[in-house]
Formats: structure tokens, sequence, C-alpha cells
């Protein structure tokens, strides 16, 4: 076995673009008369550590093929040198094919699931738009008549939802397949009572139940953290977060369905359309209990080869190892410390903004195409689907690309000027354009906006978890993006008043101006993770020439920010 100071020989290294890929010098690998094997049950312990026979003496092997050029060392524009080292180990544990089909597994057996799980969360989220325009307004209405009642549902789900925002901690708390279940059957009861609803005021209360059901469901990224890597996270988040976009292309197609079906069925439209979306959910609560996994060292799926594949290659990415378990308490200090982190507050700020369009234009899109475009109800619907089927592809190929060249803000920024572009358009159709209500650009502007802010959206939760740490400092950015983050949704629900049908010059505008800000926001949060890089490459010279040197606190040497 390679004992301790068996070191590989190489020049300190970042990596482009801030990524996570530095090299710590005092990594250590096996020699090639290594007898060390994965399989040796007695010698591995659950963070992938092999144990020698000396105490404490734990040796941590890279992949096969991990290699790092050592030729330049130039700084690049992202605050990082361009330095990197050759190493290669001679008796790997594991090879590369391998890791790629545990990762294929995760992506089939888990994110899939979890995207359907997401899919129907916000199907139940946002039909309420659909129902509205099938003549739930007019049958839940009181007397006298109230215009605010449907600003009021959509703002009362936002309410809780902000309320019990605290509970996205709770997935390193409670087993997640026990956890996901209870979250997956309350949205799905609660949403499939909405059927029911005799008047607002009721609807109202059960909007607010639906809220905290889904809350908790925001914690997932927290989640996909115990089996993905740093570079493999925007893509998976991706992957169920773009479900937002198809479920609500999908609500639209279906919902125009069951109008079509509605008509001739004696349960009246709207209250069937909350049904048929909302029984579903509770099916597949049932189906998370039994495939949802707590740890990767618990996913039946996979061999028990695979299991300490999955620990494993993990620990090569320089993260706190309590990142891959559950059950451990959040550290207060670090806890304390993200409340006045630059790196965290930015984000939340950015997902406010984000926020005003993401959750407006779903529940409000219907509602303007058969108001300010003139076109009827079933037409309505089936136009309101394009746009976020669209949105869906780019959302997914954007995460690609973003995993791919390991930045963010290169992506993020573009994106936002596209929405706000998309909004800008609406914004000045009417005094400016002078078009027709029913004008063919005013849709197509429509669709810009919605892929822009919904890919926007995706690239600040995944940046915000990819820049923070350690699992407590994760949690609590987290918790304070979404809790300060969904309040955008308690002003974009009031964006779009009737008053300023058709053409709803100042939602339009108010949208365009806070997608601008996201824009300037990644600009400013980019800058700041840059100059802490350079700050981090400074520290770590110094201590390679004998001086204490620095790293990021909570993490494990080597860390970087992901620009």
């Amino acid at each position: 076995m390679a004992s301790s100071s068996h070191r590989a020989e190489s020049s300190p290294s970042s990596l482009r673009d801030g990524h996570n890929r530095p090299y710590d010098r005092h990594h250590l690998i096996a020699n090639s008369s290594s007898s060390i094997s994965i399989d040796s049950e007695e010698k591995w312990d659950d963070d992938g550590f092999y144990h020698g026979r000396e105490k404490d003496d734990a040796i941590e092997l890279e992949a096969l093929n991990r290699r790092r050029d050592d030729e330049n060392d130039d700084d690049d524009n992202d605050g990082a040198h361009d330095c990197t080292s050759s190493l290669s180990s001679p008796k790997a544990l594991y090879t590369v094919h391998e890791e790629k089909a545990i990762v294929r597994k995760f992506d089939r057996h888990l994110v899939l699931l979890i995207a359907l799980m997401y899919l129907l969360a916000f199907l139940d989220r946002s039909n309420i738009g659909n129902a509205r325009i099938a003549g739930m307004d007019v049958d839940l209405q009181t007397s006298p008549p109230r215009d605010d009642w449907y600003t009021w549902a959509i703002q009362a789900f936002y309410v809780s939802y902000i309320g019990f925002e605290w509970m996205s901690l709770l997935w390193h708390v409670i087993p997640p397949h026990i956890y996901a279940s209870m979250l997956v059957l309350s949205w799905g009861v609660v949403a499939s009572l909405q059927a029911v609803a005799p008047s607002y005021p009721f609807l109202i209360v059960l909007r607010a139940l639906l809220g905290a059901g889904e809350a908790g469901f925001t914690g997932i990224p927290l989640y996909l953290c115990m089996f993905f890597k740093r570079d493999e996270l925007a893509f998976r988040t991706a992957i169920f977060v773009s479900a937002a976009p198809l479920a609500t292309s999908f609500a639209s197609t279906l919902a125009w369905l069951i109008l079509k079906v509605g008509e001739a069925s004696p349960i009246t439209p709207w209250r069937l359309l909350f049904l048929v979306e909302g029984f579903p959910s509770v099916i597949v609560a049932v189906i998370a209990w039994r495939i949802v996994p707590d740890s990767p060292h618990t996913a039946s799926y996979l061999t028990s080869h695979e299991k300490r594949i999955a620990r494993l290659r993990l620990t090569t990415q320089h993260q706190s190892h309590s990142s891959t378990v559950t059950g451990h308490w959040l550290k207060i200090r670090e806890v304390l410390a993200v409340c006045t982190d630059p790196i965290a507050i930015i984000p939340a700020i950015m997902f406010f903004l984000t926020n005003m369009a993401y959750s407006s234009l779903p529940v409000f899109l219907p509602t303007i195409l058969e108001e300010s475009m003139g076109h009827d109800r079933l037409r309505a619907q089936a136009l309101s689907a394009p746009p976020y089927l669209v949105s869906f592809f780019f959302v997914l190929a954007t995460a690609k690309l973003s995993d791919s060249m390991r930045s963010r803000s290169a992506f993020l920024v573009p994106f936002a000027l596209a929405s706000a572009l998309g909004y800008a358009t609406l914004a000045l159709s009417e005094h400016v354009l002078r078009l027709e209500p029913a004008s063919a650009l005013r849709y197509l502007a429509v669709y810009p906006a919605a892929a822009g802010f919904f890919c926007v959206a995706v690239l600040i939760v995944v940046w915000n978890v990819n820049n923070q740490p350690s699992r407590s400092r994760r949690g609590a950015g987290f918790a304070m993006m979404q809790i300060f983050g969904q309040c955008g949704p308690l002003l974009g629900a009031r964006l779009y008043h009737r008053s300023q049908s058709p053409f709803y010059t100042q939602g339009m505008a108010v949208c365009a101006t806070a997608m601008l800000g996201v824009a300037a926001l990644a600009l400013l949060q980019r800058w700041v993770l840059v100059r802490r890089n350079r700050a981090l490459d400074a520290r770590r010279g110094y201590r390679d020439h004998g001086g204490r040197g620095g790293d990021v606190p909570g993490a494990d040497a080597g860390f970087r920010f992901m620009v």
C-alpha cells in the first residue's frame, strides 16, 4: 500500500473559469504494486476512504485518466491561473467508464423521477390560470363580487411558500425517501381538493396549503449535491427545473383537451381540470417512497461496487465529506456568516427579480392571450403552450453548455438580456411601436421573455449552490435565496391588472427592468468571484513558499469559486 510519503509531484494549480479542478499537492494515490481493492468490504468507510494498517492512515484515490496540464502559467481574465498539472493514477480503483455508467443510472432513476415530481408540482401550482378562463372566476365569485379574489388566490400560495421555505433544509435531516413522499402526497391531495372549492375564500385556503406542501421541494439542489459533482449539477438541476416550462406547455395542451371533453361532462370543466392534474401526484408519492435513495450508498439500483465508486468519486472534488451524507446538523457559525456574504446576497436579489417574471407570466399568459390579443378561450389555451415548449429545450441546452464550460455568468447575462428584450417589446408595443393588440410580434416577444427567465432561474440556483463550500453554508445560502427570492412572486402577482388591458404596459415594463437588473447583478457577482479567486491564488502561492497561505473556510484545500 502506498504510504503517506508517496505524493504526486507537480506544481500547485488552479483552473480556467474559476471551476472546481484545483490541484492539491498533498493529494495521495496508490502505487503500481498496491493490492488495494475497492471491493474490500472491511477497509472502506462510508466516505470513500481506504484505511491502512496504521491508525488514521487514509489514502484517497483519483479516477483513472484524471489529467491536468502543467504547461501554462498565465493569469486569465477570470482570476485563475491557467496552470494545471498532469496526474494519472497507475493503480486506479475505478475507471472513467464506470463513473459515467453510475452517473447515467442516477440520471435515469433519480433525476427523471425528480423531474416528474417537479412537473406535477408546477402543474398544480400554475393550472389556476387555465382554470380561470375555463369558468372558475364566475363560479367562485362572492356576493358582492370582488375583482381581486384571483390575485389573492395566487398570493396565498406564495405567502405560504415563503413562510415554509425553511423546510428545504430538512433534506439533510429527514430520510429523503420519506420526505419526498410526504411532500408529493401533501400537494397532490390539496391540489385535487381544489376541484370541490365552493368559493374563492375556500380556494385561497387550499392555495396556502399547496404552497406549504411545495415549499420543501425547493431543497432538491441540496439533495442532488449528495450524488453529483459541482460541474455536473447545472445540467441535472436543469433537467428537473425544465419540467416547469414543460409543465406549463403540457398544462395548456391538457387544459385545451379537458375543456373540450368537459363541455360534454357532468363535471364543470375547470373542476375536472384540477382533479385530472392534481391526483397523479398522489400516485407518484407511492413510487417515490420506494425509488428515492437516502444517499448513494442506499440506491437499490447500484451494485455494492458501484455504491463505493459513487461515494469515492465525490471525494475527488475538494468538498466537505459530510456533503454526501444526511443526518448532520448545521453549523450555526457558518450559517450566520452566509447572511453577510456578498456571494450569497447577490444571488438572492437576482432570484427575487427573476421570480417577478418567472411566476407571473405562466398564470397570466392565458388571460393576456384571451383578453388582450383577442383569441377565444380554446385558442388561448393552445397558444400558451409553444413558448414554454421552446423554453424547455433552451434550458437543457444552456445548462449542458454551462457545465461543459464550467461557467454560469457567461450564459446568465445573455439570457437575462434576451428576456428583458422580450418584455421591452411587449411594454413598448402600445405607445412606441404602435402595434395592434393581436399583433404577431407581440406573441413572438413572449418566446425570448419566457426562455430567458427560465434559463436564468436555473443558472442562479446552481451558481448559488456551487459557490458555498460546506454543507452548512450551502443550506443557509440556498434558504436565504429562496426566502428572499420567493417574495418576487408577491409583486409579480399584482403586475397585470385588468385595468391595463389589452397591453399591460406597466407589468411588462417592470419585468423588463427586473431582467436588466439581473444581468447587471450577474456581472457584479462575476467580478466579486474573480477577485476572490485571485486572492486565493495569491495566498496559496505564499503558502507554497513557506507562508501559512489560506483556503476557503469550510472547504477542503483547493476549493475555487465558479464564475
